[in-house]
């Protein structure tokens, strides 16, 4: 295996065996935190220590609504879905809720162990699987899925390598939606390359910029793009006080005006992208 991947994997490693449950809600305003966090937090030193980044998805409820918006609707029970890079199963746990039949994926065995208890934890198990699995050497047959969700996973890998895979897997109609961070905003990526515990080398250089859209044109017909989280940003020190609830509605609503703008959107923080009708 590829020295890159090895890292990726004892990466992950790390992190999945401080933190079994979701990420984004480890570490935010008492109203959306996950309500036994100190139960699925193995090591509270190290939880701080490697998700001092988590602090910032204090923020992303719009992104998030957008995400599961997509899925409420597309989902059903004749609905087939693939959860690319998985993690440790928020994605797939929820379309399964929706009614879908899901398969998720990572190359982490810790982070798929995690998923598969969280499937059980949630009562999905029965329609919602995760596996170990090479995201850019899936064992799928062609075809095989209607839908595909991912969250910030494709800096994770050669892009082109794995839009090539999921354009194969996905149905001629297969529509896929993924979450993934920006490089543009220089204050951001700042951040990024003075925390190095908190990913990998590869994954700081890989961060996704707009010409990625000119990658994933090569394997999906059509590709749309929704841009998120500027101004938001700056209410993180405040997301456990009584402001920040007041606030964020605000600061959210300035931030879709601002964002709407293809000039400015790519300086924000995270970009929701709707992937559609495969190359075949």
């Amino acid at each position: 295996m590829e020295e890159r991947k090895l890292k990726e994997i004892e990466h992950s490693k790390k992190r999945r065996e401080i933190l079994q449950g979701f990420e984004r809600i480890s570490d935010t305003h008492v109203a959306h935190q996950a309500e036994d966090l100190d139960d699925l937090i193995a090591d509270k030193e190290k939880f701080n220590y490697y998700f001092a980044n988590m602090k910032y998805y204090s923020i992303t409820g719009t992104s998030e609504a957008y995400k599961h918006d997509w899925l409420d609707r597309k989902c059903s029970p004749t609905t087939k879905i693939l959860d690319f890079a998985c993690g440790n199963g928020e994605n797939g746990v929820y379309a399964a809720n929706c009614g879908a039949e899901c398969i998720g994926i990572d190359i982490s065995p810790e982070g798929v162990a995690n998923a598969n208890k969280n499937a059980e934890k949630f009562e999905v198990a029965d329609r919602c699987k995760f596996v170990v699995m090479d995201g850019e050497k899936m064992t799928f047959e062609d075809n095989t899925f209607d839908l595909g969700v991912e969250y910030g996973a494709l800096h994770h890998v050669d892009l082109e390598a794995a839009l090539s895979e999921l354009a194969r897997v996905m149905k001629p109609n297969g529509q896929m939606i993924c979450v993934e961070a920006m490089r543009h905003n220089p204050l951001i990526h700042w951040y990024r390359k003075r925390t190095p515990h908190l990913r990998t080398e590869w994954e700081v250089e890989h961060i996704l910029g707009v010409e990625s859209f000119d990658v994933m044109k090569k394997f999906f017909h059509n590709v749309e793009v929704k841009y998120f989280h500027l101004i938001s940003l700056s209410l993180v020190p405040l997301r456990k006080t009584f402001l920040f609830p007041v606030l964020l509605p605000l600061f959210n609503f300035l931030d879709r005006i601002l964002l709407s703008s293809r000039f400015i959107g790519k300086y924000g923080w995270l970009m929701l992208i709707e992937l559609s009708n495969p190359r075949k």
